[in-house]
C-alpha cells in the first residue's frame, strides 16, 4: 500500500556528496542536485504547484565561473539596487576588499510560481578580492565575516546569503527538483566541485521566504531548537564575546549575533559561524552548540568527557532535535543531537564517494564499488577532511578532545559541590503557619500538593484543567506563577520519555562568572558544578562563605516595607534591580535573593517577580554572564513554580518553607518517614517535576531551559 504523502512531510531533508580525497568533478554536483530533488516530498508546494517552502545548495566556489582565487557574496536584494552596491563596495573598502565585478547570475523565472515571483528579491553577486592576493584561508574567512557584518549594518533591504571566499549558495522558494532549472550555474558543465550541501525546507516555526531558505553559510539543519529563546537571550546577555582577543575586531561589529528574523536554523548558524570565525574548527563549534549525552554517558573516553565539561562552561546546549550538515567550506560533516530523533544515513563507497542523507536511497551509489553503510546515533558525527579522508565519531571527538589539555583544565578548575544536607530544626508550628500565610500558601497546598510530594517522591496527578476560581473572585490573591502557561514543543518534534530517556536528559549546573565565549583558557572552567539546580538551606548558607565561594557572594533583600503599599512594592523592585546591578560591578559572582526578612513591617516581593526584574536589569546592563542566581524562594511550591524560576532567570533555588514544611510535618505524623527523608522525597518529585516540563518543551538540559 502507498504510504500517504502527508505522513512522509515529517521535517526537512537534508544532505550533502563528498568526495572523499576532495577531488572536484561535476559528478559531485549531480549526485547533489538528483538528492535534492529525491527530498522534494520533505517539503511543501503552495496552491500555485511551484511556489516551495525553499530549497538550496551550499558549494565551493568553482573556479570556472569566478575566477581563480575570488570571493563571492551574494545578495537578495529589496531596496535601492545603486545603493546597496556603493555601500557594500564601500563596506569591502573597510576591510581591504575590492569588488572586481557585479554579476547577476542566469537564472529562469519559469520556473517559479506566482507567490515566489511576487515576493522575488533582485539576487545578485559582488566577485570579491583582497588587496594581499589570492587566497582562501582562516585571515580571509575572517574579513568576509566583517564584511557581511558591515553589509548587514549599513544597508536597507539587503539579505546577504553567503559571503566567503570558499564558498557559495544558491537558494530559494524554488522547487527541489527544479533549483538546477532556476538557477543556470548549476546546468554548467564546468562547474565541478568537492563536495555539495543541499536543503530542503519543511516550514514548521516561521513562514517561507527567500531569505530563511537553506543552507545558511555554515550549515544546514533538520528539526526544531526548542531552547531558543533562552539560546538567544544568552548570547544577549554576554557582555563580551571574546571577538577583538580573538582577532575578528570591534565588539561592537558583531552585536547583536542572533537577528531575530532569523529562523531557529538561522540563529543556530550565527552562532555556529561566530565560533568558526572566531577561531575554532567548524566541528569544534558543532560540538560545543550541540553536544552529545556527556553527563550520563558511561563509556565515553575520559578526555573527550572533559572537552564537553569545560565547553559546558562557555555555551549551553542549543537543544531540540537537530540533524545538522556543516562545513567550513574545506571539509563537510554532519551531526545529530543528544537525542537522535531525526534521522541521517550514510554511504561510503569504494572509489571515495561518501553520502549523507536525511533519506536512504535519495543518492544513487550505484557504481562506485563495494558501499559500507550506517546511520548516525544520538549526539554522533561524521566529517569528510580533504586531508584525513573520512572521519566517523570516534576519530572526530579524539581529534576534538587533543586539540586542547580541556579534560586538565575541567578537572582543576571546576569545584564540584552539593546540594547541601535536609534541614534538622524546624519552626514553631505558630511561626511556620504564620510564614504560610505570607507567602500565600492554602490548606489544599499543603494536602493535596506538599504532602504526597514528601510522601510519594512524586508530583501528585491531578485530572487536566484548573478550577481555580477567577483570581477576583476568589478572595485571596493567586500566586504569580498560576498566570504562566507551560509551553510546547514544536508539533513535529517526537515526544521526549523523562523516564525512559533519563541518559540523555541533566540537571546540572554551573554557578560563578561566565567568560566570553571565544575563550580558550583554563580560567573558563573554574566555577562551581552543581548536580541539580535544587539547594537545601545549608548549600545557601555554604555559598555565602567566602571561604567557600571564591567568586563573592552577596544577599538582596527581596522585601518591602508594609506601610509602603503597592507603590513600595514597585519601588522595592526597582531597587532589588539596582543592588543586584551594583554589587556586579563591585566583582560579586553569585547573588542570593532572599525574602528572609518578612515580619509584621515587611513583606516579601513574590519570589518569581524579584528574579525576572533582577535577570532582566543584568540582561539589559550587559552583565547577565558574570554572575549567578540563587534563589531561596519561600513560596516556591510545586514544579511549575520551580520551572517558573528557572525559566526567568535562576540558576539554581532553594524553597526553603516548602523544606520546612514537610519536615515539620513528618516529625509530627505518626509514620516511619523521618525529616530528611521528607525532605529527600520533595527533591526528587521537584527535579522529576521539571524533567517532566522539559520534556514536553523537547529540551533535555537544565542550563537550556
Amino acid at each position: 500500500m502507498r504510504t500517504s504523502p502527508r505522513l512522509e512531510r515529517d521535517a526537512c531533508g537534508i544532505g550533502f556528496v563528498a568526495d572523499a580525497q576532495g577531488r572536484s568533478s561535476r559528478s559531485i554536483l549531480s549526485a547533489a542536485i538528483d538528492g535534492l530533488a529525491c527530498v522534494k516530498h520533505r517539503g511543501a508546494v503552495a496552491a500555485d504547484s511551484k511556489t516551495a517552502d525553499g530549497s538550496g545548495l551550499l558549494l565551493p566556489i568553482p573556479p570556472a565561473i569566478f575566477g581563480d582565487g575570488l570571493g563571492v557574496a551574494v545578495l537578495f536584494v529589496r531596496g535601492d539596487l545603486d545603493l546597496t552596491k556603493k555601500a557594500v563596495e564601500a563596506a569591502a573598502a573597510e576591510e581591504g576588499i575590492g569588488v572586481t565585478e557585479w554579476r547577476t547570475p542566469p537564472t529562469d523565472d519559469a520556473h517559479l510560481g506566482r507567490q515566489a515571483l511576487e515576493c522575488r528579491p533582485v539576487i545578485v553577486q559582488a566577485l570579491l578580492e583582497r588587496a594581499e592576493g589570492p587566497g582562501n584561508g582562516a585571515a580571509a574567512e575572517r574579513a568576509a565575516y566583517r564584511l557581511r557584518r558591515r553589509i548587514a549594518a549599513t544597508t536597507e533591504g539587503c539579505y546577504v546569503a553567503s559571503c566567503s571566499f570558499r564558498t557559495v549558495v544558491y537558494k530559494g522558494l524554488v522547487a527541489a527538483d527544479a533549483l538546477s532549472r532556476f538557477y543556470l550555474d548549476l546546468a554548467d558543465e564546468d562547474f565541478a566541485v568537492p563536495f555539495a550541501v543541499f536543503h530542503q525546507r519543511f516550514s514548521t516555526n516561521t513562514l517561507p521566504t527567500w531569505e530563511r531558505a537553506q543552507p545558511f553559510r555554515t550549515l544546514c539543519h533538520n528539526g526544531e531548537i526548542n531552547a531558543i529563546a533562552g539560546n538567544i537571550n544568552r548570547m544577549r546577555a554576554r557582555s563580551v564575546l571574546g571577538t577583538e582577543r580573538a582577532g575578528l575586531g570591534p565588539e561592537e561589529l558583531f552585536r547583536p549575533v542572533i537577528d531575530l528574523g532569523d529562523s531557529d536554523s538561522g540563529q543556530l548558524d550565527s552562532a555556529v559561524e561566530l565560533l568558526t570565525r572566531g577561531g575554532r574548527d567548524i566541528r569544534h563549534a558543532v560540538a560545543m552548540l550541540v553536544p552529545e549525552a556527556w553527563e550520563g554517558a558511561r563509556d565515553l573516553d575520559p578526555e573527550v568527557r572533559g572537552f564537553f565539561r569545560y565547553h559546558s562552561c562557555l555555551m549551553e546546549p542549543w537543544d531540540g532535535p537537530a540533524g545538522l550538515v556543516f562545513t567550513d567550506g574545506l571539509g563537510v560533516g554532519a551531526s545529530l543531537d543528544r537525542n537522535g530523533l531525526r534521522p541521517l544515513r550514510y554511504a561510503i563507497c569504494e572509489d571515495g564517494l561518501v553520502v549523507c542523507c536525511s533519506e536512504a536511497g535519495a543518492v544513487d551509489v550505484h557504481g562506485h564499488g563495494t558501499v559500507t553503510r550506517g546511520r548516525l546515533g544520538p549526539g554522533e558525527m561524521l566529517f569528510v577532511d580533504p586531508s584525513r579522508g573520512l572521519l566517523l565519531d570516534d576519530a572526530c571527538k579524539e581529534r576534538l578532545a587533543a586539540a586542547g589539555p580541556y579534560a586538565r583544565w575541567a578537572g582543576d578548575g571546576l569545584w564540584p559541590m552539593g546540594p547541601g544536607e535536609p534541614v534538622i530544626a524546624t519552626p514553631d508550628p505558630v511561626e511556620l503557619e504564620r510564614h504560610h500565610v505570607i507567602h500565600g500558601y492554602t490548606d489544599e497546598e499543603l494536602r493535596l500538593v506538599l504532602k504526597p510530594m514528601a510522601q510519594n517522591a512524586k508530583e501528585p496527578t491531578y485530572s487536566m484543567g484548573d478550577d481555580s476560581p477567577l483570581p477576583h473572585l476568589a478572595g485571596w490573591p493567586r500566586p504569580i506563577h498560576h498566570y504562566l502557561r507551560q509551553r510546547f514543543a514544536q508539533v513535529t518534534n517526537p515526544p521526549i520519555d523523562h523516564l525512559r530517556e533519563r541518559l540523555v536528559m541533566s540537571l546540572r549546573t554551573l554557578l560563578g562568572p561566565r567568560p566570553p565565549i571565544l575563550t580558550e583558557s583554563p580560567q573558563a572552567a573554574r566555577l562551581i558544578a552543581l548536580d541539580t539546580f535544587f539547594l537545601y538551606p545549608g548549600a545557601v548558607e555554604q555559598l555565602r562563605d567566602a571561604d567557600s565561594c571564591p567568586f563573592g557572594c552577596a544577599t538582596l533583600d527581596a522585601t518591602f516595607a508594609v506601610d509602603t503599599g503597592p507603590l513600595g512594592l514597585r519601588a522595592a523592585v526597582e531597587r532589588l534591580a539596582q543592588e543586584a546591578e551594583q554589587a556586579v560591578k563591585a566583582g560579586v559572582g553569585v547573588l542570593v535573593v532572599d525574602a528572609a526578612a518578612v515580619g509584621d513591617e515587611r513583606a516579601p516581593i513574590p519570589s518569581l517577580l524579584a528574579t525576572g526584574a533582577v535577570h532582566h536589569r543584568l540582561v539589559s546592563a550587559g552583565l547577565r554572564n558574570l554572575v549567578s542566581l540563587v534563589v531561596v524562594g519561600d513560596d516556591a511550591r510545586d514544579t511549575h513554580s520551580i520551572a517558573a524560576l528557572l525559566g526567568y532567570g535562576a540558576d539554581a533555588i532553594c524553597p526553603r518553607l516548602a523544606l520546612l514544611t514537610v519536615a515539620a510535618d513528618a516529625d509530627a505524623s505518626d509514620d516511619d518517614r523521618s525529616s530528611a527523608e521528607a525532605q529527600e522525597s520533595l527533591q526528587a518529585a521537584l527535579e522529576d517535576g521539571v524533567l517532566k516540563i522539559m520534556s514536553k518543551m523537547g529540551i533535555s538540559t537544565v542550563d537550556s531551559y
